[in-house]
């Protein structure tokens, strides 16, 4: 009995030994050491770059594999990052880390490297040789249908890619995503914004469909209307509704028509490419050709480079632009973002303000319809910088609408004989007296360099969208 107990007591103390002071860690080291003995392993490398430095899919997603793995707690070195929510805590790869993976009864291995000489990233499967014939094939299996899912719940962080004008390396560049943008938080009519939700929705569900009809499974939006009306911040609700990367294509980076076509070799499927201002790239000179820019839209690059691809083309106005470049197959959707009106002036009011109605809404709703108008960035600048008070914040709206986006004289002088005579310059700059903040669209621009002078336009009562 005395040893029994004695023997208890042993094990207990050697486990408390083991775990407390590493030597549990030292022994499966050693162990593993000891294996490597009796076995060949083979070495798979998978570059970042393939050797015309386009991007390897395959890596992307054995990245996104492994940060799956629950193994990656517990290796050697692993890295603490912040998220695109500054509240997760997520783990990340180390370079000098190993981490370590089973598939049908085998163990693998992965690892970084950097390759030479360019010092870029490489990922490195270690595998017995033994194993190697019997789980390889199945093994890259599993990790696709992995990602697959991991992409589908939207698990992974999104990502935005910009084009380098640099010869030699890499064509993209890449940041976490993090705009806050979602379809809830944009200022768009109802109806329309539903209509769009349910057509990506549809897209989304659509690979069958598309390969039925003999077709590339993208859809592609036109994006149309003057500066500030929301453009940008459709494209960043459409990547978080989807859960797309975004591919921002900045044309005047782009040394010719096959640079282009290399470019978009490189994007890869569930993601969204932006082309913003087309309307001026048309007009100004450049390497890319208008069949490189056709080719770009519809050509035989576009519908073999991936599927579940969104593409998106943002303008000032398409009046200028030649139509055979907007019409059906190259543009599928065209959506007008024209400058506020009174039911987009009520949406802003309460995202920005939390007021649903307010005493002074009927004079704001009087002045839109005299055909005043602003763009929804202005208007949402003056109700940021007013936000405090909900009654200056509309005022100072109202003050804006009535120089209709102009240089502000016209209502100063009429502030002016409102207060009683005196300086017109004066009243004009102090209008709305104790009041924190920008008063006017020109303070504003003032602030934020907004210089240039806006003509006065006609107000649109409806956000149209046309499929085409």
């Amino acid at each position: 009995m005395f040893l029994v107990i004695l023997g208890v007591v042993l094990c207990f103390m050697i486990r408390w030994m083991l775990f407390k002071t590493g030597l549990i860690y030292t022994t499966k080291k050693l162990y593993r050491k000891f294996q490597d003995w009796f076995y060949v392993y083979q070495f798979l490398k998978v570059p970042e770059f393939n050797e015309n430095m386009q991007r390897n899919q395959l890596y992307r997603k054995v990245s996104l594999y492994l940060h799956s793995l629950p193994s990656i707690e517990d290796s050697d070195f692993t890295n603490l990052i912040t998220a695109s929510n500054l509240n997760d805590i997520v783990l990340s790869l180390d370079p000098h880390q190993t981490i370590e993976d089973t598939f049908f009864g085998a163990t693998v291995f992965w690892f970084n490297q950097k390759t030479e000489p360019d010092r870029t990233n490489a990922f490195v499967l270690k595998i017995r040789k033994i194993d190697k014939r019997r789980i390889l094939r199945p093994y890259l299996h599993h990790i696709h249908t992995v990602v697959d899912e991991v992409e589908q719940r939207g698990d992974h962080n999104l990502r935005l890619f910009m084009n380098a004008a640099v010869s030699g390396g890499p064509r993209w560049r890449s940041v976490p995503f993090t705009h806050p943008a979602t379809f809830e938080t944009m200022a768009m009519e109802k109806d329309l914004k539903n209509k769009i939700k349910s057509d990506l929705e549809l897209f989304l569900k659509a690979r069958q469909y598309y390969r039925r009809l003999g077709r590339a499974w993208k859809r592609s939006f036109l994006l149309y209307g003057p500066s500030g009306t929301g453009k940008s911040s459709f494209v960043a609700a459409m990547a978080n509704f989807l859960r797309y990367d975004v591919y921002d294509v900045d044309l005047s980076k782009v040394r010719g028509d096959s640079d282009l076509k290399c470019l978009l070799l490189e994007t890869t499927a569930k993601s969204i490419v932006v082309v913003e201002d087309f309307d001026r790239f048309l007009e100004s000179e450049s390497a890319v050709t208008a069949s490189g820019i056709q080719n770009f839209m519809d050509g035989i690059v576009s519908s073999c480079c991936g599927e579940e691809r969104i593409m998106v083309f943002t303008m000032n106005t398409k009046e200028c632009v030649d139509p055979n470049l907007l019409r059906p197959g190259r543009v599928d959707v065209h959506i007008n973002f024209p400058v506020c009106d009174f039911s987009a002036f009520k949406a802003l009011a309460s995202d920005y303000l939390g007021v649903k109605d307010h005493k002074l809404f009927a004079q704001v709703e009087e002045i839109f319809r005299h055909g005043a108008s602003l763009s929804p960035a202005e208007i949402s600048e003056l109700m940021i910088a007013n936000r405090n008070s909900p009654s200056r914040a509309i005022k100072s709206v109202i003050g804006a609408l009535q120089t209709d986006g102009g240089d502000g004289k016209r209502f100063g002088e009429m502030i002016g004989r409102q207060i009683g005579g005196g300086d017109v310059e004066k009243a004009h700059e102090g209008m709305l007296s104790g009041a924190e903040g920008f008063s006017t669209v020109k303070d504003l621009r003032k602030f934020y360099g907004f210089f240039k002078s806006r003509n006065a336009r006609r107000t649109q009562s409806n956000y149209m969208a046309d499929d085409r």
